[in-house]
Protein backbone atom coordinates (compact mmCIF):
# COMPACT_ATOMS: atom_id res chain seq x y z
CA UNK A 1 0.00 0.00 0.00
CA UNK A 2 1.68 3.33 -1.21
CA UNK A 3 0.10 5.28 1.79
CA UNK A 4 2.97 3.67 3.70
CA UNK A 5 5.75 4.74 2.13
CA UNK A 6 6.39 8.42 4.18
CA UNK A 7 6.96 6.65 7.17
CA UNK A 8 9.65 3.98 6.06
CA UNK A 9 12.81 5.84 6.77
CA UNK A 10 11.59 7.75 9.78
CA UNK A 11 9.86 3.93 11.29
CA UNK A 12 13.09 2.45 10.83
CA UNK A 13 14.95 5.10 12.66
CA UNK A 14 12.63 4.39 15.16
CA UNK A 15 13.22 1.34 15.52
CA UNK A 16 17.29 2.11 15.62
CA UNK A 17 16.87 4.27 18.12
CA UNK A 18 15.10 2.65 20.20
CA UNK A 19 17.55 -0.40 20.04
CA UNK A 20 20.36 2.35 21.27
CA UNK A 21 18.59 2.34 24.41
CA UNK A 22 20.29 -0.70 25.39
CA UNK A 23 22.97 -0.83 22.99
CA UNK A 24 25.46 0.62 25.34
CA UNK A 25 27.35 -0.82 27.35
CA UNK A 26 27.43 -4.73 28.62
CA UNK A 27 29.13 -7.12 26.60
CA UNK A 28 27.14 -9.79 27.95
CA UNK A 29 27.20 -14.00 27.54
CA UNK A 30 26.95 -15.86 24.24
CA UNK A 31 23.95 -18.27 25.49
CA UNK A 32 21.14 -17.79 27.49
CA UNK A 33 22.29 -19.28 31.12
CA UNK A 34 24.87 -16.24 31.34
CA UNK A 35 22.57 -13.78 31.54
CA UNK A 36 21.41 -12.48 35.19
CA UNK A 37 17.80 -11.98 36.50
CA UNK A 38 16.17 -14.85 33.94
CA UNK A 39 12.99 -14.60 36.30
CA UNK A 40 12.34 -10.79 35.32
CA UNK A 41 9.24 -10.35 34.31
CA UNK A 42 8.64 -9.45 30.83
CA UNK A 43 4.97 -9.22 30.84
CA UNK A 44 1.89 -11.18 29.55
CA UNK A 45 2.54 -12.26 26.30
CA UNK A 46 -0.54 -14.07 25.59
CA UNK A 47 -2.59 -10.92 26.74
CA UNK A 48 -0.25 -8.30 24.56
CA UNK A 49 -0.82 -10.18 21.54
CA UNK A 50 -4.38 -10.00 21.66
CA UNK A 51 -6.39 -7.99 19.07
CA UNK A 52 -7.68 -4.73 19.99
CA UNK A 53 -11.83 -4.14 20.57
CA UNK A 54 -13.51 -0.93 19.54
CA UNK A 55 -15.21 0.81 22.78
CA UNK A 56 -18.95 1.99 22.64
CA UNK A 57 -19.80 5.21 24.18
CA UNK A 58 -20.53 3.64 27.78
CA UNK A 59 -17.00 2.07 27.79
CA UNK A 60 -15.34 5.76 26.34
CA UNK A 61 -16.74 7.90 29.31
CA UNK A 62 -14.03 9.13 32.35
CA UNK A 63 -13.04 9.24 35.08
CA UNK A 64 -10.27 6.34 34.47
CA UNK A 65 -10.06 3.50 36.82
CA UNK A 66 -8.27 4.49 39.91
CA UNK A 67 -5.15 3.11 40.72
CA UNK A 68 -5.33 1.12 43.77
CA UNK A 69 -3.34 2.88 46.90
CA UNK A 70 -2.82 5.68 44.73
CA UNK A 71 -2.58 9.05 46.26
CA UNK A 72 -2.93 13.01 44.39
CA UNK A 73 -0.33 15.34 44.84
CA UNK A 74 3.59 15.12 44.73
CA UNK A 75 6.09 16.49 41.47
CA UNK A 76 7.34 13.46 39.80
CA UNK A 77 11.61 14.02 38.93
CA UNK A 78 12.57 12.72 35.25
CA UNK A 79 16.19 12.47 34.71
CA UNK A 80 16.03 12.68 30.28
CA UNK A 81 19.07 12.01 27.63
CA UNK A 82 17.65 15.05 25.37
CA UNK A 83 15.33 17.02 24.99
CA UNK A 84 12.32 16.77 22.80
CA UNK A 85 12.29 17.01 19.21
CA UNK A 86 8.97 17.89 18.73
CA UNK A 87 5.91 19.48 20.79
CA UNK A 88 3.42 20.09 18.18
CA UNK A 89 1.54 16.50 17.97
CA UNK A 90 1.20 17.02 14.42
CA UNK A 91 5.56 16.84 14.28
CA UNK A 92 5.32 13.90 16.93
CA UNK A 93 6.35 10.37 15.86
CA UNK A 94 9.45 9.12 17.75
CA UNK A 95 8.39 7.05 21.28
CA UNK A 96 9.98 9.97 23.41
CA UNK A 97 7.57 13.07 22.38
CA UNK A 98 4.95 10.21 21.95
CA UNK A 99 5.21 9.54 25.92
CA UNK A 100 5.36 13.20 26.88
CA UNK A 101 2.22 14.02 24.26
CA UNK A 102 -0.04 11.77 26.57
CA UNK A 103 0.40 14.01 29.57
CA UNK A 104 0.22 17.07 27.22
CA UNK A 105 -2.29 16.44 24.11
CA UNK A 106 -5.67 14.50 23.51
CA UNK A 107 -7.06 13.02 20.10
CA UNK A 108 -10.36 11.64 19.19
CA UNK A 109 -9.35 8.09 20.21
CA UNK A 110 -7.15 6.48 22.98
CA UNK A 111 -5.61 3.29 23.56
CA UNK A 112 -6.64 2.10 26.87
CA UNK A 113 -4.80 -0.85 28.64
CA UNK A 114 -6.68 -3.10 30.33
CA UNK A 115 -5.15 -5.17 33.36
CA UNK A 116 -4.91 -8.12 31.64
CA UNK A 117 -2.72 -6.66 29.23
CA UNK A 118 -5.06 -6.20 26.57
CA UNK A 119 -6.11 -3.34 24.88
CA UNK A 120 -9.14 -1.34 23.89
CA UNK A 121 -9.56 1.86 21.76
CA UNK A 122 -12.02 3.96 23.37
CA UNK A 123 -13.50 7.57 22.42
CA UNK A 124 -11.04 10.03 24.32
CA UNK A 125 -12.40 13.45 22.83
CA UNK A 126 -14.82 11.51 20.88
CA UNK A 127 -17.45 9.81 22.52
CA UNK A 128 -16.91 6.37 21.26
CA UNK A 129 -14.11 4.50 18.61
CA UNK A 130 -15.95 5.65 15.87
CA UNK A 131 -19.25 5.04 13.73
CA UNK A 132 -18.43 3.17 10.50
CA UNK A 133 -20.60 2.86 7.76
CA UNK A 134 -20.03 2.20 3.83
CA UNK A 135 -17.98 -0.91 4.02
CA UNK A 136 -15.27 0.83 5.95
CA UNK A 137 -15.10 3.98 3.95
CA UNK A 138 -17.11 6.59 5.97
CA UNK A 139 -16.33 6.90 10.06
CA UNK A 140 -18.13 9.39 12.07
CA UNK A 141 -17.40 10.88 15.33
CA UNK A 142 -19.20 13.03 18.03
CA UNK A 143 -17.29 15.09 20.16
CA UNK A 144 -18.24 14.89 23.98
CA UNK A 145 -19.86 17.94 25.92
CA UNK A 146 -17.49 19.93 28.51
CA UNK A 147 -13.84 19.17 26.57
CA UNK A 148 -12.20 22.19 26.62
CA UNK A 149 -7.81 23.43 26.01
CA UNK A 150 -6.14 25.21 28.72
CA UNK A 151 -7.36 28.65 28.20
CA UNK A 152 -11.25 27.02 28.92
CA UNK A 153 -11.99 27.49 25.07
CA UNK A 154 -14.29 24.61 24.16
CA UNK A 155 -13.17 22.34 21.65
CA UNK A 156 -15.64 22.02 18.33
CA UNK A 157 -15.35 19.97 15.07
CA UNK A 158 -14.09 23.21 13.11
CA UNK A 159 -10.75 22.63 15.79
CA UNK A 160 -10.61 18.87 14.42
CA UNK A 161 -11.19 19.87 10.57
CA UNK A 162 -8.20 22.71 10.94
CA UNK A 163 -6.06 19.89 12.72
CA UNK A 164 -6.22 17.34 9.97
CA UNK A 165 -5.88 20.01 7.02
CA UNK A 166 -2.63 21.75 8.99
CA UNK A 167 -1.10 18.35 8.40
CA UNK A 168 -1.08 19.03 4.22
CA UNK A 169 1.45 22.11 5.28
CA UNK A 170 4.82 21.90 4.37
CA UNK A 171 4.90 23.47 8.16
CA UNK A 172 4.00 19.87 8.98
CA UNK A 173 7.19 17.59 7.68
CA UNK A 174 7.93 14.88 10.63
CA UNK A 175 4.69 13.21 11.78
CA UNK A 176 2.98 10.78 10.91
CA UNK A 177 1.04 10.51 6.90
CA UNK A 178 -1.13 7.63 7.18
CA UNK A 179 -4.78 9.24 7.64
CA UNK A 180 -3.69 11.96 5.22
CA UNK A 181 -2.67 9.48 2.51
CA UNK A 182 -5.65 7.69 3.16
CA UNK A 183 -7.90 10.56 2.37
CA UNK A 184 -6.14 12.26 -0.38
CA UNK A 185 -3.68 10.07 -1.78
CA UNK A 186 0.32 9.61 -1.64
CA UNK A 187 0.55 13.04 -3.39
CA UNK A 188 -1.97 14.92 -0.50
CA UNK A 189 0.13 18.05 -0.07
CA UNK A 190 -1.05 18.90 -3.64
CA UNK A 191 -4.72 18.73 -2.70
CA UNK A 192 -4.58 21.38 0.03
CA UNK A 193 -0.98 23.40 -0.58
CA UNK A 194 -1.13 26.04 2.18
CA UNK A 195 -2.91 23.72 4.34
CA UNK A 196 -6.44 26.27 5.84
CA UNK A 197 -3.83 28.95 6.39
CA UNK A 198 -4.67 30.46 3.18
CA UNK A 199 -8.44 30.13 3.95
CA UNK A 200 -9.01 27.21 1.72
CA UNK A 201 -10.38 23.33 3.07
CA UNK A 202 -10.82 20.19 1.80
CA UNK A 203 -14.04 19.51 0.39
CA UNK A 204 -17.09 18.06 2.28
CA UNK A 205 -16.24 15.17 0.93
CA UNK A 206 -13.18 14.21 2.24
CA UNK A 207 -13.98 15.70 5.48
CA UNK A 208 -17.12 16.80 6.53
CA UNK A 209 -18.01 18.77 9.89
CA UNK A 210 -22.20 19.05 9.72
CA UNK A 211 -22.58 21.25 13.37
CA UNK A 212 -20.04 21.75 15.85
CA UNK A 213 -19.93 18.32 17.83
CA UNK A 214 -19.70 16.10 14.27
CA UNK A 215 -16.69 15.06 11.79
CA UNK A 216 -17.17 12.60 9.51
CA UNK A 217 -13.90 11.61 7.55
CA UNK A 218 -14.86 9.97 4.03
CA UNK A 219 -12.31 7.32 2.27
CA UNK A 220 -12.21 6.44 -1.05
CA UNK A 221 -11.01 2.59 0.34
CA UNK A 222 -12.17 1.10 3.64
CA UNK A 223 -9.54 2.26 6.37
CA UNK A 224 -10.94 -0.25 9.09
CA UNK A 225 -7.98 0.74 11.01
CA UNK A 226 -8.89 4.65 11.38
CA UNK A 227 -9.79 4.38 15.44
CA UNK A 228 -6.32 3.27 16.19
CA UNK A 229 -4.47 5.45 14.09
CA UNK A 230 -6.27 8.40 15.23
CA UNK A 231 -5.15 7.30 19.07
CA UNK A 232 -1.25 8.34 17.43
CA UNK A 233 -0.37 11.41 19.41
CA UNK A 234 0.45 12.74 15.82
CA UNK A 235 -3.18 13.15 15.37
CA UNK A 236 -3.78 15.04 18.62
CA UNK A 237 -5.89 17.79 18.21
CA UNK A 238 -4.81 21.38 17.70
CA UNK A 239 -6.90 24.53 18.34
CA UNK A 240 -7.52 26.22 15.30
CA UNK A 241 -7.55 29.82 17.31
CA UNK A 242 -4.17 28.79 18.74
CA UNK A 243 -2.17 27.36 15.75
CA UNK A 244 1.04 29.42 15.38
CA UNK A 245 2.40 27.29 12.77
CA UNK A 246 5.41 26.77 12.81
CA UNK A 247 6.14 28.43 16.28
CA UNK A 248 3.54 25.98 17.70
CA UNK A 249 6.68 23.29 17.69
CA UNK A 250 7.68 25.66 21.22
CA UNK A 251 4.38 26.85 22.90
CA UNK A 252 1.67 24.20 22.17
CA UNK A 253 -1.74 24.32 23.85
CA UNK A 254 -2.68 21.60 26.02
CA UNK A 255 -5.98 19.76 26.21
CA UNK A 256 -4.57 17.02 28.42
CA UNK A 257 -4.53 17.24 32.14
CA UNK A 258 -0.94 19.00 32.28
CA UNK A 259 0.43 21.94 30.54
CA UNK A 260 3.53 23.47 30.26
CA UNK A 261 4.34 25.63 33.20
CA UNK A 262 8.29 26.14 32.66
CA UNK A 263 10.63 25.49 29.49
CA UNK A 264 13.88 25.86 29.25
CA UNK A 265 14.75 24.39 25.55
CA UNK A 266 17.84 21.97 25.98
CA UNK A 267 17.58 22.27 29.54
CA UNK A 268 14.56 21.32 31.44
CA UNK A 269 10.70 21.59 31.28
CA UNK A 270 7.73 21.76 33.56
CA UNK A 271 4.51 20.76 33.73
CA UNK A 272 1.76 22.00 35.87
CA UNK A 273 -1.69 21.39 36.15
CA UNK A 274 -3.97 22.41 33.43
CA UNK A 275 -7.25 23.50 35.44
CA UNK A 276 -9.56 23.00 32.66
CA UNK A 277 -9.18 19.08 31.89
CA UNK A 278 -12.23 17.53 32.80
CA UNK A 279 -11.55 13.58 34.46
CA UNK A 280 -14.93 13.29 33.41
CA UNK A 281 -14.27 13.44 29.79
CA UNK A 282 -11.29 11.07 29.91
CA UNK A 283 -11.12 7.60 30.37
CA UNK A 284 -7.18 6.55 30.62
CA UNK A 285 -5.72 9.30 32.71
CA UNK A 286 -5.83 9.68 36.04
CA UNK A 287 -3.32 12.45 36.64
CA UNK A 288 -2.34 11.68 40.49
CA UNK A 289 1.07 14.15 40.40
CA UNK A 290 0.63 18.13 40.72
CA UNK A 291 3.75 18.52 38.21
CA UNK A 292 6.63 16.77 36.31
CA UNK A 293 9.77 18.14 36.21
CA UNK A 294 11.84 17.44 33.16
CA UNK A 295 15.93 17.79 33.29
CA UNK A 296 17.48 16.98 30.27
CA UNK A 297 21.24 16.16 29.27
CA UNK A 298 21.24 12.70 31.66
CA UNK A 299 22.39 9.78 29.60
CA UNK A 300 20.94 6.15 30.50
CA UNK A 301 24.09 5.44 32.86
CA UNK A 302 23.51 9.14 34.98
CA UNK A 303 19.68 8.09 35.38
CA UNK A 304 20.49 4.45 36.68
CA UNK A 305 22.78 6.09 39.01
CA UNK A 306 20.69 8.57 40.43
CA UNK A 307 17.67 6.24 40.54
CA UNK A 308 19.04 3.19 41.93
CA UNK A 309 20.72 5.52 44.74
CA UNK A 310 17.13 6.04 45.88
CA UNK A 311 18.00 9.67 47.58
CA UNK A 312 16.53 13.11 47.88
CA UNK A 313 14.56 14.23 44.94
CA UNK A 314 15.99 10.94 42.92
CA UNK A 315 12.90 9.11 45.49
CA UNK A 316 10.59 10.81 43.12
CA UNK A 317 12.10 10.32 40.03
CA UNK A 318 11.61 7.71 37.23
CA UNK A 319 13.03 6.77 33.61
CA UNK A 320 10.59 8.29 30.69
CA UNK A 321 12.46 7.45 27.66
CA UNK A 322 15.47 5.94 29.05
CA UNK A 323 16.62 2.44 30.03
CA UNK A 324 18.55 1.00 32.71
CA UNK A 325 22.17 1.20 31.15
CA UNK A 326 23.86 -2.39 30.44
CA UNK A 327 26.49 -1.58 32.62
CA UNK A 328 24.16 -1.55 35.58
CA UNK A 329 21.63 -4.26 34.90
CA UNK A 330 22.82 -6.67 37.27
CA UNK A 331 22.94 -3.96 40.07
CA UNK A 332 19.20 -3.02 39.33
CA UNK A 333 18.37 -6.51 39.40
CA UNK A 334 20.16 -7.53 42.36
CA UNK A 335 19.06 -4.60 44.55
CA UNK A 336 16.06 -2.74 43.11
CA UNK A 337 13.81 -5.20 40.81
CA UNK A 338 11.22 -4.02 43.01
CA UNK A 339 11.41 -0.53 41.78
CA UNK A 340 11.75 -2.05 38.16
CA UNK A 341 9.77 -2.61 35.44
CA UNK A 342 10.36 -4.39 32.07
CA UNK A 343 8.82 -5.40 28.94
CA UNK A 344 9.17 -6.03 25.14
CA UNK A 345 9.72 -3.48 22.69
CA UNK A 346 8.08 -3.76 19.29
CA UNK A 347 10.87 -3.97 17.18
CA UNK A 348 11.79 -7.04 15.76
CA UNK A 349 15.25 -7.39 14.42
CA UNK A 350 15.75 -9.74 11.22
CA UNK A 351 18.42 -10.28 8.78
CA UNK A 352 16.92 -9.49 5.51
CA UNK A 353 17.79 -11.48 1.98
CA UNK A 354 17.63 -9.77 -1.01
CA UNK A 355 15.16 -11.76 -3.12
CA UNK A 356 16.68 -9.94 -5.96
CA UNK A 357 19.82 -11.51 -5.64
CA UNK A 358 19.28 -14.28 -3.63
CA UNK A 359 16.11 -16.46 -5.24
CA UNK A 360 16.22 -19.90 -4.24
CA UNK A 361 14.25 -20.81 -1.62
CA UNK A 362 16.51 -23.15 -0.72
CA UNK A 363 19.35 -20.93 -0.09
CA UNK A 364 17.75 -18.47 1.72
CA UNK A 365 16.16 -21.37 4.55
CA UNK A 366 20.19 -22.15 4.50
CA UNK A 367 21.14 -19.07 5.83
CA UNK A 368 18.33 -19.39 8.34
CA UNK A 369 18.94 -22.40 9.77
CA UNK A 370 22.27 -21.21 9.64
CA UNK A 371 21.90 -18.91 12.37
CA UNK A 372 22.42 -18.97 16.14
CA UNK A 373 19.80 -16.90 18.53
CA UNK A 374 21.97 -15.59 21.90
CA UNK A 375 25.20 -15.01 20.70
CA UNK A 376 23.65 -12.64 18.02
CA UNK A 377 21.82 -10.39 20.47
CA UNK A 378 24.70 -11.09 23.38
CA UNK A 379 26.45 -7.68 22.36
CA UNK A 380 23.08 -5.89 23.32
CA UNK A 381 22.92 -6.63 26.69
CA UNK A 382 22.24 -10.56 26.36
CA UNK A 383 18.74 -11.86 28.26
CA UNK A 384 18.17 -7.78 29.10
CA UNK A 385 17.88 -6.76 25.86
CA UNK A 386 16.60 -9.60 23.85
CA UNK A 387 15.26 -13.11 23.21
CA UNK A 388 15.41 -15.32 20.31
CA UNK A 389 12.91 -14.81 17.86
CA UNK A 390 11.38 -17.85 15.85
CA UNK A 391 8.93 -15.81 13.71
CA UNK A 392 8.68 -12.33 12.40
CA UNK A 393 5.93 -11.09 14.89
CA UNK A 394 6.85 -9.02 17.78
CA UNK A 395 5.38 -10.28 20.91
CA UNK A 396 4.00 -7.04 21.80
CA UNK A 397 1.85 -7.60 17.76
CA UNK A 398 -1.44 -9.05 18.03
CA UNK A 399 -1.60 -12.38 16.35
CA UNK A 400 2.40 -13.44 17.91
CA UNK A 401 2.18 -17.18 18.62
CA UNK A 402 5.26 -17.41 20.73
CA UNK A 403 5.49 -21.23 20.07
CA UNK A 404 5.48 -20.73 16.37
CA UNK A 405 9.03 -21.57 15.33
CA UNK A 406 9.21 -23.26 11.99
CA UNK A 407 13.14 -23.13 11.30
CA UNK A 408 13.46 -24.48 14.90
CA UNK A 409 15.77 -21.69 15.93
CA UNK A 410 14.15 -21.73 19.66
CA UNK A 411 15.41 -25.07 20.16
CA UNK A 412 18.97 -25.19 18.61
CA UNK A 413 20.18 -21.72 19.81
CA UNK A 414 23.72 -22.64 18.10
CA UNK A 415 22.02 -23.06 14.77
CA UNK A 416 21.92 -25.69 12.72
CA UNK A 417 25.04 -26.00 10.43
CA UNK A 418 24.78 -29.52 9.38
CA UNK A 419 20.88 -28.75 7.77
CA UNK A 420 22.23 -25.54 6.20
CA UNK A 421 25.01 -27.39 4.47
CA UNK A 422 22.37 -30.01 3.41
CA UNK A 423 20.17 -27.91 1.70
CA UNK A 424 23.44 -25.26 -0.03
CA UNK A 425 24.14 -28.52 -1.86
CA UNK A 426 20.71 -29.46 -2.84
CA UNK A 427 20.54 -25.76 -3.91
CA UNK A 428 24.25 -26.46 -6.04
CA UNK A 429 25.47 -23.05 -4.30
CA UNK A 430 27.95 -24.29 -2.22
CA UNK A 431 30.65 -21.68 -1.54
CA UNK A 432 28.12 -19.29 -2.64
CA UNK A 433 29.20 -15.75 -2.21
CA UNK A 434 26.93 -13.72 -0.17
CA UNK A 435 27.94 -9.96 0.04
CA UNK A 436 26.86 -9.35 3.73
CA UNK A 437 26.10 -5.69 4.97
CA UNK A 438 26.63 -4.07 8.27
CA UNK A 439 26.35 -0.99 10.22
CA UNK A 440 29.97 0.46 11.27
CA UNK A 441 28.42 0.51 15.08
CA UNK A 442 30.36 -0.91 17.93
CA UNK A 443 27.63 -3.70 18.55
CA UNK A 444 26.89 -4.31 14.64
CA UNK A 445 30.22 -4.98 14.01
CA UNK A 446 30.53 -7.63 17.26
CA UNK A 447 27.23 -9.29 15.89
CA UNK A 448 29.09 -9.04 12.11
CA UNK A 449 31.58 -11.68 13.69
CA UNK A 450 29.26 -14.30 15.46
CA UNK A 451 26.94 -14.47 11.95
CA UNK A 452 29.41 -13.84 9.79
CA UNK A 453 31.21 -17.15 11.09
CA UNK A 454 27.92 -19.20 11.24
CA UNK A 455 27.25 -18.79 7.62
CA UNK A 456 30.42 -19.55 6.74
CA UNK A 457 30.58 -22.72 8.67
CA UNK A 458 27.03 -23.31 6.66
CA UNK A 459 29.79 -23.03 3.66
CA UNK A 460 29.22 -19.98 2.24
CA UNK A 461 31.97 -17.11 0.91
CA UNK A 462 31.04 -14.30 2.98
CA UNK A 463 32.14 -11.15 2.29
CA UNK A 464 31.76 -8.34 5.24
CA UNK A 465 31.05 -4.72 3.96
CA UNK A 466 30.94 -2.00 6.46
CA UNK A 467 28.16 0.74 5.95
CA UNK A 468 28.08 4.23 7.47
CA UNK A 469 25.19 3.48 10.43
CA UNK A 470 24.19 7.39 9.63
CA UNK A 471 22.91 6.24 5.93
CA UNK A 472 22.40 2.67 7.01
CA UNK A 473 18.41 2.48 5.66
CA UNK A 474 19.06 5.01 2.55
CA UNK A 475 21.25 2.38 1.32
CA UNK A 476 19.49 -0.89 2.51
CA UNK A 477 16.48 0.85 1.02
CA UNK A 478 17.66 0.97 -2.75
CA UNK A 479 16.28 -1.55 -5.22
CA UNK A 480 19.44 -2.22 -6.57
CA UNK A 481 21.70 -2.62 -4.08
CA UNK A 482 24.53 -4.60 -4.13
CA UNK A 483 24.37 -6.79 -0.86
CA UNK A 484 22.65 -10.09 -0.57
CA UNK A 485 22.41 -10.04 3.43
CA UNK A 486 21.40 -7.21 5.94
CA UNK A 487 19.69 -6.41 9.46
CA UNK A 488 16.93 -4.08 9.39
CA UNK A 489 14.48 -3.56 12.41
CA UNK A 490 10.58 -2.69 12.54
CA UNK A 491 8.12 -2.04 14.71
CA UNK A 492 4.21 -1.62 14.41
CA UNK A 493 2.50 1.96 14.67
CA UNK A 494 -0.36 0.44 16.74
CA UNK A 495 -1.24 -3.19 17.74
CA UNK A 496 -1.96 -4.56 14.28
CA UNK A 497 0.03 -6.52 11.85
CA UNK A 498 -1.69 -3.96 9.08
CA UNK A 499 1.40 -1.57 10.14
CA UNK A 500 3.77 -4.66 9.84
CA UNK A 501 2.88 -7.23 7.02
CA UNK A 502 1.80 -4.47 4.24
CA UNK A 503 4.87 -2.32 4.67
CA UNK A 504 7.69 -4.35 5.16
CA UNK A 505 6.21 -7.88 2.45
CA UNK A 506 3.96 -5.87 -0.07
CA UNK A 507 5.62 -6.24 -3.24
CA UNK A 508 3.28 -3.37 -4.85
CA UNK A 509 5.40 -0.92 -2.11
CA UNK A 510 8.88 -1.95 -3.86
CA UNK A 511 10.63 1.51 -4.70
CA UNK A 512 14.21 2.95 -3.58
CA UNK A 513 13.49 4.14 -0.12
CA UNK A 514 10.90 1.60 0.58
CA UNK A 515 10.71 -0.67 3.94
CA UNK A 516 10.38 -3.82 1.40
CA UNK A 517 14.15 -4.37 2.66
CA UNK A 518 13.81 -7.83 1.00
CA UNK A 519 12.36 -6.91 -1.95
CA UNK A 520 9.38 -9.86 -1.72
CA UNK A 521 7.22 -9.44 -4.71
CA UNK A 522 5.02 -12.59 -3.89
CA UNK A 523 1.57 -12.76 -5.65
CA UNK A 524 -0.49 -14.59 -3.28
CA UNK A 525 1.26 -12.07 -0.43
CA UNK A 526 0.05 -9.19 -2.55
CA UNK A 527 -3.36 -10.43 -3.21
CA UNK A 528 -3.72 -11.30 0.71
CA UNK A 529 -2.63 -8.25 1.87
CA UNK A 530 -5.83 -6.13 -0.42
CA UNK A 531 -7.77 -8.30 0.73
CA UNK A 532 -7.55 -8.37 4.65
CA UNK A 533 -6.71 -4.92 4.83
CA UNK A 534 -11.08 -4.45 3.89
CA UNK A 535 -11.55 -6.70 6.81
CA UNK A 536 -13.67 -4.51 9.25
CA UNK A 537 -13.68 -6.76 12.52
CA UNK A 538 -9.90 -6.18 14.20
CA UNK A 539 -10.53 -10.20 15.83
CA UNK A 540 -11.31 -11.51 12.03
CA UNK A 541 -8.53 -9.54 10.36
CA UNK A 542 -5.95 -10.70 12.64
CA UNK A 543 -7.05 -14.39 12.21
CA UNK A 544 -6.08 -13.66 8.87
CA UNK A 545 -3.06 -11.68 8.92
CA UNK A 546 -1.70 -14.74 11.39
CA UNK A 547 -2.38 -17.16 8.18
CA UNK A 548 -0.57 -14.95 5.64
CA UNK A 549 2.36 -14.42 8.26
CA UNK A 550 2.92 -18.23 8.19
CA UNK A 551 2.65 -18.65 4.29
CA UNK A 552 5.28 -15.43 4.51
CA UNK A 553 7.46 -17.56 6.83
CA UNK A 554 7.45 -20.63 5.59
CA UNK A 555 6.48 -20.33 2.12
CA UNK A 556 8.39 -17.68 0.90
CA UNK A 557 10.86 -16.36 3.83
CA UNK A 558 12.21 -13.64 2.83
CA UNK A 559 14.03 -12.41 6.28
CA UNK A 560 15.63 -14.95 9.40
CA UNK A 561 14.22 -13.47 12.44
CA UNK A 562 16.96 -12.90 14.50
CA UNK A 563 15.69 -11.41 18.20
CA UNK A 564 13.31 -9.44 20.00
CA UNK A 565 14.15 -7.00 21.62
CA UNK A 566 14.00 -5.81 25.48
CA UNK A 567 13.97 -2.50 28.14
CA UNK A 568 14.60 -1.89 31.59
CA UNK A 569 13.26 0.80 33.64
CA UNK A 570 13.56 1.77 36.98
CA UNK A 571 12.12 4.60 39.63
CA UNK A 572 12.04 5.91 43.49
CA UNK A 573 11.08 4.34 46.29
CA UNK A 574 8.29 6.93 46.54
CA UNK A 575 6.90 6.27 42.85
CA UNK A 576 3.70 4.23 43.04
CA UNK A 577 1.89 2.49 40.41
CA UNK A 578 4.51 2.58 37.72
CA UNK A 579 3.27 -0.46 35.60
CA UNK A 580 5.18 -1.32 31.87
CA UNK A 581 3.03 0.34 29.29
CA UNK A 582 2.19 -2.45 26.33
CA UNK A 583 1.42 0.72 24.02
CA UNK A 584 4.25 3.18 24.50
CA UNK A 585 6.95 0.52 25.92
CA UNK A 586 8.10 2.51 28.70
CA UNK A 587 6.50 3.10 32.36
CA UNK A 588 2.90 3.95 32.01
CA UNK A 589 2.79 7.50 33.04
CA UNK A 590 -0.98 7.68 33.05
CA UNK A 591 -0.76 5.56 36.48
CA UNK A 592 1.40 7.17 38.06
CA UNK A 593 1.62 8.67 41.56
CA UNK A 594 4.12 9.89 44.25
CA UNK A 595 3.88 8.20 47.17
CA UNK A 596 2.59 10.65 49.96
Amino acid sequence: MSFLRSRRMRGAAVALAAGSLILTGCSGGGGQDKSPGKDTDFGDIEAQSQPVTYADAAASQGPADEVEGSSKGGTVRVYQQTDFTHLDPGQIYVSDAGNLAVLIHRGLTATKENDDGSKTIVGDLATSAGEVSDGGKTWTYTLKDGVKDQDGDTITSADVRHTFERLYAEVIFDGPTFIQKWLSGDDYRKALPDGPYKGDHLPDSVIETPDDKTIVFKFDAPQNDLPQALAMAGYAIVPEDDDTQKKYDQNPKALGPYKIGDYKPGKSMTLVRNEHWDAETDPIRRAYPDKWKFTFNHDDADQTRRILADKGEAQRALQFSGAVSAAQLRDVVTNAKDRSVAGYQPYVWQLNMNMKRIEDKKVRDAITYALPGPAIFAPEGGEYAGATAGNLFAPTLPGHEPEYDPYGRLDNPKGQPEKARKLLKEAGKENMELVYAFANTDIRQKQSVVIAKALEEAGFNVQKKAVNSQTWYEQMGKVDNPFHVYMTGWGQDWSSPSTVIPPVYDGDVIADGASNYSHIDDPKTNKEIDRILKIKDPEKANEEWVKLHHHIVENVNPAVPLYYTKTIQIHGSKIGGAKFSTVRSYINVNQVYVKQ
